[in-house]
């Protein structure tokens, strides 16, 4: 048998081929046509030096936000209101910690109850304000018997004189007096009463029980020869008032440890007669006081959040 010639079908692909040929090249031209041309100001120019962008400063750029795990800080899905920063509940089993210092006008509406030393320190801190509600010689054990004070020609113990008007802090600081009288259990259930005395006459208002400042027994002994005021006794009180205040979920300054030196003492220099503070120490009072206050809110979110055998009132009051 002779070759078989395909001569039909490769005179038709010669006739196919340019014609594929010139619709491909019509459309090329069609697509050229409706493409536009790049602008002259797209062109990839280097900028001017005063033109380099700078680094976005910090939050002023497009930060994304974190969309999950506990860095979320977006709103809620739904659009709703963001619920509110709780506040720190305030721990009534500690003094009162440290915090960043008032100025002076945080007492302005602060009430002093106390003894000389109280009296001692409103004159020489230089803090300026704050009501003086002191007696010399006063002790827990009369603070609501004692007509300590006369105002208008009227006599008022100091409870009496505290009810006159409303305040927003009240500072307890008795206890020295009492060192001679040797009844801890006396001294305790006193100032329970008379915790619950202030709060019954100043509902609003944040109560402090100011820890017992330290003695220098060496300078009393060379003055007043008391020998009855000892720091060892002196901390078996501040003991009990701490325990006072927790029980009544009020704040407690710890003012013993911010005075002691190495030996558990005030310093010698502290005083001239070992009880009474002299001016620069009145000012370090100061200074502590002004580092250690307690907003009403954590009072109440602390009695909150507060054991039920802490021994606290229910009340919701500062």
């Amino acid at each position: 048998m002779g070759k078989r010639v395909y001569r039909g079908r490769r005179s038709r692909w010669m006739i196919v081929l340019p014609s594929i040929a010139v619709v491909l090249a019509a459309g090329w031209a069609v697509w050229m046509a409706l493409t536009p041309a790049p602008a002259e100001s797209a062109q990839m120019m280097p900028l001017h030096e005063s033109q380099q962008l700078e680094p976005t400063p910090p939050g002023t750029g497009d930060a994304q936000l974190p969309t999950s795990g506990t860095g979320d800080i977006s709103g809620p899905a739904d659009g709703g209101d963001v619920p509110e920063v709780q506040q720190e509940a305030y721990d009534f089993t500690q003094p009162a910690p440290e915090r960043e210092a008032v100025d002076n006008s945080y007492f302005e509406d602060a009430a002093f109850i106390g003894d000389s030393r109280t009296d001692g320190f409103l004159i020489y801190s230089g803090i300026g304000c704050g009501e003086n509600l002191t007696s010399n010689g006063l002790s827990i054990f009369k603070l609501a018997e004692k007509k300590a004070l006369t105002i208008d020609g009227k006599d008022y113990t100091l409870l009496e004189a505290l009810g006159l008007k409303q305040y927003g802090k009240v500072y307890l600081s008795l206890g020295v007096n009492e060192l001679g009288y040797y009844d801890d259990q006396g001294f305790y259930e006193s100032y329970l009463e008379a915790i619950d005395a202030i709060r019954a006459l100043q509902p609003n208002a944040v109560i402090y029980v100011q820890g017992l400042i330290p003695l220098n027994e060496d300078r009393i002994a060379e003055t007043s020869g008391r020998t009855y005021l000892t720091n060892e006794h002196l901390r078996i009180y501040n003991d009990l008032m701490f325990q006072a205040a927790q029980e009544k979920q009020v704040v407690f300054l710890d003012l013993y440890s911010a005075f002691a030196d190495e030996n558990g003492a005030l310093p010698y220099d502290a005083s001239n007669d070992g009880v009474h503070l002299s001016k620069a120490y009145c000012q370090q009072w100061l200074t502590y006081l002004q580092t250690h206050t307690v907003d009403p809110e954590a009072l109440a979110a602390g009695r909150e959040a507060a054991p039920a055998d802490l021994g606290g009132s229910e009340e919701e009051t500062p």
